[in-house]
């Protein structure tokens, strides 16, 4: 029997009704639990007040609901299937003929579209708000500006300088490239200024070495205002910089969109970097409508039976213990996959194909088995 349209509206809007409480109840709980984090960690801070804290929880809001949906899609599913099920309008549809998987391609139609949603046009929102997010924390609660900005032409390195007589310079330093085997610069280019902000000099250099407390230039052209330009041998710019320092002020993953990550990899890519960490996210974003799917067929396999007096309990400890155990096992791979061990589209694919494979077998037992 094919399932008639109207019933598949049906469905589908309790589907999407259930997802959308329970998404918004998993949120509500997320943003009540970072309000308070955030004024515990910002408590100590007097530049910090509290519209700055609630803006700062209100703008981790988004990022929050595209973390939280694949959980709110299982604990959705299993609320509409199971009011589905005590109404006795599942009983009713399969008395008439109508399959499991036919009355649950409308979920799995409604599930799709708002993976696909959530991917292609709600993450560069969610990622644009988190990145102004990241600026107000660095701002307000951490104190440490990002150090580094990466483009396609190379990368731009800030680094403020007080010495022993307590002389405040700030040096502006451009990389066309950086190897991290051997801690290598290549066409350098630093700009230093004074503590009035005043041009103090160039520094023109063939290629550069980070060393513990400072930045070795070679084959140097120095040039100062007033002065001709001088060649040097080389040249000591004293500097507090670390390769983790430099690799810790990249812009993460999540602040990226989807549409915007291909072209970051890449730059980071050429500049000498490993881009593992946004690859995995980019892969990991695609194969997020796919895994909320999976979910579906998780949810199905503990909300089809009528549940018996007294067992409503069993049937949310399942699902709770079940979402648990898919965040556990994701984090697991996604560590694997940030430390190369495994490759990136195996890391980022396999929770969502594994989550498909064992709900659907588990299905198929439980109604063909």
């Amino acid at each position: 029997m094919k399932l008639p349209w109207i019933l598949s509206v049906y469905i589908g809007r309790h589907f999407i009704l259930a997802i959308l409480l329970a998404l918004t109840g998993l949120v509500g709980i997320s943003l009540m639990i970072d309000i308070i984090e955030l004024l515990r960690r910002a408590s100590g801070v007097h530049e910090a007040p509290l519209s700055i804290v609630l803006e700062m929880a209100l703008l981790r809001v988004p990022f929050l609901a595209m973390k939280l949906t694949p959980y709110a899609v299982l604990v959705g599913s299993m609320l509409a299937l199971t009011r589905l099920t005590r109404t006795h309008e599942l009983v009713v549809a399969r008395a008439a003929g109508v399959s499991v998987w036919q009355f649950l391609a409308p979920a799995l139609a409604v599930v799709l579209m708002l993976g696909v949603f959530l991917t292609t046009a709600f993450n560069p929102l969610a990622a644009a708000l988190l990145l102004r997010y990241e600026h107000l924390e660095d701002k307000y609660v951490n104190g440490t500006p990002s150090l580094l900005s990466i483009s396609s032409s190379g990368l731009w390195l800030r680094q403020v300088e007080n010495d022993a007589d307590h002389n405040i310079s700030e040096h502006i330093i451009y990389a066309l490239r950086i190897s991290q085997n051997t801690m290598g610069f290549s066409n350098v280019i630093v700009f230093t200024f004074d503590k009035n902000e005043r041009f103090a000099e160039r520094l023109d250099a063939e290629s550069a070495t980070l060393e513990p407390g400072e930045l070795r230039l070679n084959k140097v052209i120095r040039s100062v205002p007033g002065y001709p330009p001088q060649s040097l041998s080389s040249y000591v710019l004293p500097t507090t910089l670390t390769l983790t320092h430099i690799q810790d002020s990249f812009a993460s993953p999540e602040t990226m969109s989807f549409w915007r990550l291909p072209s970051f990899v890449r730059m980071l890519e050429n500049a000498g970097f490993s881009a593992l960490r946004h690859r995995l996210y980019w892969h990991s974003l695609l194969s997020n409508p796919f895994l909320m799917a999976g979910t579906v067929f998780v949810a199905a396999v503990f909300s089809l039976r009528l549940p018996r007096r007294g067992r409503i309990g069993l049937l949310i400890v399942a699902g709770v213990v079940s979402g648990f155990l898919m965040h556990f096992f994701t984090d697991i791979i996604f560590a694997l996959g940030s430390a190369g061990t495994l490759p990136v589209w195996l890391a980022a694919w396999t929770p969502a194909l594994v989550v498909l494979m064992i709900g659907g077998a588990m299905l198929l037992h439980l109604e063909d088995g």
